[in-house]
């Protein structure tokens, strides 16, 4: 990708607005040689401001290349200088994946449970010290030619998608994600009002307590790009049923047509036109896989279009999603799994929210 001044503005948010780094800060920064023009300016921007950067470097195939060929006592280490890490780091800076999203396919999704098990205590301890606020994270992506591919676009017109969601057109990209941060935190107070929140729409009747969890302002210091709110229902409180109208994209894999059935809270019914194996060994993958960790609203809607990327998609202006799995600990959701992984339902055709019996969305927007 040739030089481009919005990748800078982009380092200066993320480092500066989104996790606010400062003076002699332990920062890890995670990310691959396919984006190393982000990564070269986010850690210009650490050094300047006098923190400490660690720098994670992914190359092609490491992943593929780690599951091909491990053992089970492999697959099944926690490793524990990665843990001290996490344990340790004032901020962590996380670029998603950017290379061949479908290098895992072919992969036993037995051995992906397997370190997903293992990674569990490291998931833990970031959870515990997120929630608390001793470290701060914001995860986001550079546009690369595999990621533009899997959207269907050139990497141009990608890239033009991914800085317009982030506006980072604006002269002022931080006075934009400041003011959508104000209307969020208005819907958000809104909704904390409610004890039962209800969804409807196309196969969908689904219910939810949330008296006394937290509706959370996702405005850019989370995910970069941002725009939607969201919370951790009471853990035995979903009921009914939904289908969701995109597929739910694990590593690379496509589960389409997915439709749930809850009871008390847990998923007693789990079907899918495609990729239901894995649909099914996801809900078991622990006792707590079964149960709702987060349900959101998106809001960004310069995000207008499926791009098979969570990043931007669970951001969808229009859209819900749910996440089966741990819980967000800011929500005050008390699940804990080894996975939390979104699955998204467009409202824009008659999708529907009731909060305590009350019409508030509709369509895709709020009344």
């Amino acid at each position: 990708m040739k030089s481009d001044h919005r990748i800078t503005k982009l380092a200066q948010i993320l480092v500066q607005y989104s996790t606010s780094v400062k003076e002699r800060d332990k920062v890890i920064i995670f990310g691959s040689t396919a984006s190393e023009p982000l990564l070269r300016e986010i850690y210009r921007e650490v050094i300047c401001l006098g923190a400490h950067p660690v720098l994670h470097m992914e190359f092609h195939d490491r992943q593929y290349l780690f599951y091909k060929n491990a053992n089970d006592y492999q697959l099944e280490y926690t490793d524990p200088f990665f843990l001290y890490e996490v344990e340790n780091s004032d901020v962590v800076i996380q670029l998603i994946p950017d290379f061949n999203p479908h290098e895992l396919t072919s992969i036993d999704p037995e051995k992906k449970q397997k370190l997903a098990l293992a990674q569990k205590p490291i998931l833990e301890a970031f959870k515990k010290r997120w929630g608390d606020g001793s470290l701060s994270w914001v995860g986001s992506l550079f546009p690369t030619p595999a990621l533009a591919q899997e959207a269907h676009m050139s990497l141009d017109e990608y890239s033009e998608f991914v800085f317009s969601c982030m506006h980072l057109n604006a002269d002022d990209p931080v006075e934009f994600w400041k003011n959508l941060s104000k209307k969020q935190q208005k819907l958000c107070d809104r909704l904390e009002d409610a004890k039962e929140l209800r969804y409807v729409g196309d196969n969908t009747d689904l219910r939810f307590r949330c008296e006394g969890r937290k509706w959370v302002n996702s405005d850019g210091r989370i995910n970069f790009p941002d725009g939607e709110i969201y919370t951790g229902p009471i853990e035995d409180s979903v009921e009914g049923t939904i289908r969701f109208t995109y597929p739910g994209i694990f590593q690379g894999e496509e589960i389409e047509d997915i439709f749930l059935r809850f009871e008390k809270g847990k998923v007693i019914e789990a079907k899918a036109a495609k990729g239901e194996d894995l649909l099914l060994s996801l809900l078991d993958t622990d006792e707590n896989a079964r149960y709702v960790g987060e349900i959101a609203i998106g809001t960004n809607d310069n995000i207008n279009r499926f791009t098979k990327n969570i990043l931007f998609d669970e951001k969808m202006g229009g859209t819900v999603h749910l996440a089966i799995g741990t819980g967000i600990p800011q929500t005050g959701s008390k699940n804990e799994s080894a996975i939390h992984w979104d699955m998204l339902k467009d409202m824009r055709e008659g999708g529907e929210i009731y909060a305590d019996g009350n019409l508030i969305y509709k369509n895709g927007l709020f009344l």
